[in-house]
Formats: C-alpha cells, sequence, structure tokens
C-alpha cells in the first residue's frame, strides 16, 4: 500500500465541516475556561471538535462516547491515583485497567479509547489538585454539547440531493436495458454482443447498491436534523420507488440472462418476439416515468403498458426462454403498476 493512501483521503471534506469544527473547538474553549477558569479546558477544546460529524444524528452518538469514556477515564485515574499516588506504574495500570473495563462492558472501541486517555489525563495532569477530576467531565460535557448545537444548528446537511439522483440514475439504467433487451427480440445479436448486454445488465447491482447507500446517508442526517420535516416525505418516497426499483433489476437481469443463454439467432424468427419486444419498450417507457427526470417524455405522459399481451405458441426451441421472459416480464409490469 501506498504512503499516501494510508495518509490521504480520496477528496476533502466540506469546507463546511472544517469550518463547523473549527468553530465547535473555539467555543468550547472560550466557554469552559470562562465558566470552569483553572487549567487550560482542553478537555472541552478535543471534545468539541470530535463531535462534530457529518451527521446531526452521528455527532450526538459521538457526543454520548466521548462524555462516557471520560466519566468512567477520570473515574479509574482518579481512583487509582488517590490508592496508589503517582507512582511509575499506576499509568500502565490505568491503562490496563480502562481497556478491561471496555472489553467487560462491550463498550466501543471509541469508548474504550477514550476512557484510556481520560485516565492517563487525569494522571499525568490533575490527580493532585483538589476537583481536577470533576471540573474534567463538566469541561467535557460543556464541549460535547456545544459541538452537538453547532452540528444541529449550523446548515445540518440532509443528502436528498445525492439520494434523489441515485435513485433516478437507477431507473434510467434499467430502462435502458429494458429498451436493449428488446432490441435483442428484433434484431438478431452475436454471441459477443449478447455476452456484452449481460455484463452491463449486471452493472444494475452497484448501481443498486449505491442508491441504498445515498439513502442510507440521506436517513442518518435528517435524524435530529430541524430540516427534516421538510425532506423527510421526499426521502420516503425515494425508499419506497427504489424498493420497486431494485424487484425489477432481479427480474431484468434474469431476463437479460435467460437470453444470452438460449436466446439463438432463432428469437427473432420467433412469432410473439415482435409483441414481446414491444412490451419491453413500454416497460423502459412507464419506468422512465417514475423517475424525476423522463428524459424527452412529456410532462403529462400517461403509462403505456397496459395493453393485454397475446401471445402464439413458441417454437420447440425457445419455448422455455419465451415462457420465462414473459413470467418476468409480468412481475415488471406488476411493479411498475402498482400504487407506491
Amino acid at each position: 500500500m501506498a504512503l499516501t493512501a494510508a495518509i490521504r483521503a480520496d477528496r476533502r471534506l466540506p469546507l463546511l465541516q472544517v469550518a463547523k469544527s473549527a468553530l465547535a473547538t473555539v467555543l468550547a474553549w472560550v466557554v469552559a475556561g470562562a465558566l470552569l477558569g483553572g487549567p487550560p479546558p482542553v478537555f472541552a477544546a478535543i471534545a468539541g471538535l470530535l463531535v462534530v460529524q457529518p451527521s446531526p444524528n452521528q455527532s450526538a452518538a459521538k457526543a454520548i462516547e466521548r462524555t462516557v469514556g471520560v466519566i468512567a477515564g477520570v473515574a479509574i485515574g482518579s481512583a487509582l491515583g488517590l490508592a496508589f499516588g503517582t507512582q511509575a506504574w499506576v499509568v500502565p495500570a490505568a491503562v490496563v485497567t480502562s481497556l478491561v473495563f471496555g472489553w467487560v462492558l462491550r463498550m466501543t472501541p471509541g469508548v474504550s479509547n477514550q476512557t484510556v486517555i481520560s485516565s492517563v489525563l487525569v494522571l499525568a495532569l490533575g490527580v493532585s489538585t483538589p476537583g481536577y477530576a470533576g471540573a474534567r467531565v463538566v469541561e467535557t460535557i460543556i464541549g460535547a454539547a456545544l459541538g452537538l448545537a453547532v452540528s444541529v444548528l449550523l446548515a445540518p446537511p440532509v443528502h436528498a440531493t445525492q439520494a434523489l439522483d441515485r435513485v433516478d440514475a437507477l431507473g434510467l439504467e434499467t430502462a435502458a436495458t429494458l429498451d436493449r433487451l428488446a432490441d435483442a427480440f428484433t434484431s438478431p445479436r452475436t454471441t459477443a454482443e449478447l455476452e456484452e448486454m449481460l455484463l452491463t445488465a449486471r452493472l444494475l447491482r452497484p448501481m443498486r447498491n449505491a442508491a441504498e447507500s445515498a439513502l442510507s446517508a440521506s436517513t442518518d442526517a435528517l435524524a435530529l436534523n430541524p430540516r427534516a420535516p421538510h425532506f423527510r416525505p421526499q426521502i420516503d418516497h425515494l425508499r419506497e420507488l427504489l424498493e420497486r426499483f431494485s424487484g425489477i433489476v432481479t427480474q431484468v437481469i434474469g431476463m437479460t440472462r435467460a437470453v444470452r443463454e438460449y436466446g439463438g439467432s432463432g428469437l427473432v424468427d420467433e412469432p410473439s418476439a415482435p409483441a414481446i419486444a414491444e412490451q419491453l419498450h413500454r416497460a423502459a417507457h412507464d419506468l422512465r416515468l417514475l423517475t424525476s427526470t423522463p428524459g424527452e417524455l412529456p410532462e403529462n405522459e400517461e403509462p403505456a403498458l397496459t395493453r393485454p399481451l397475446q401471445i402464439q405458441t413458441p417454437s420447440a426451441t425457445n419455448w422455455m426462454l419465451i415462457g420465462s421472459i414473459l413470467v418476468d416480464l409480468r412481475r415488471v409490469h406488476e411493479a411498475i403498476t402498482a400504487p407506491l
């Protein structure tokens, strides 16, 4: 692994995120210093910095994690310091005790690490100072609260646009795959062309995963978000739409695989091939209507997948393929036309 890959991210954090982290750190330092006095409010500044996360929900989790870790670490460090003083072996003992404490209680790695750090800092900086441990807990709570407030109140992200783009892209590409599949019923395809069509169809799976990840990030961003009432209906609609698209993706990949494996040059000569191709094009048309960017379609375009399909008896060679295509096409039709 290259050294740069270990220390550099693929892309920069949003500048707003950097500004929020800086603001929370400075606020925590100033407010905790003004309220508590005494030693520099290092615990508050660190808490303010670490609590600011990409979403308010993550910030709340980090605030709880940070506060619990500090309280546990301060308690362990103070107890060992009061019992055994400042002997050299007390610090390693505090580290081991903190790690065992986190393991026994099944704490998250963040809580366990914070417990270790806090216990060491208490022993190194203030075990002999009266009230030092309690002040550091209060200081951490102040920093965490300010970091959470900055994260929630200062332009909390929603990620609705990214989720919309991902879901739309999945719907449009699935429609394009249906069109390519329809063309295979009207124009002969070589083995290489059928293989390429299947590989392209399988790319729908990572697109579906990307859409699911974008929706999960948006859902997480709405928790504790003051802007949630405005965006939640849109996110709920996108999630229902993604569930519909996911089922269609499965059927489309299955149809494409069946054509790749069993659809030879004689497929276009099937009596029902033109009718199946028409229905696949209609399904692609109606699928585009479900997206927010239907392309060149008129704004008030009505669904086209309405006319019943009449099938003539398929040949002995392709009857299994035609049957499986019809079953999958019916499922696609149901997924498109079912109410959200």
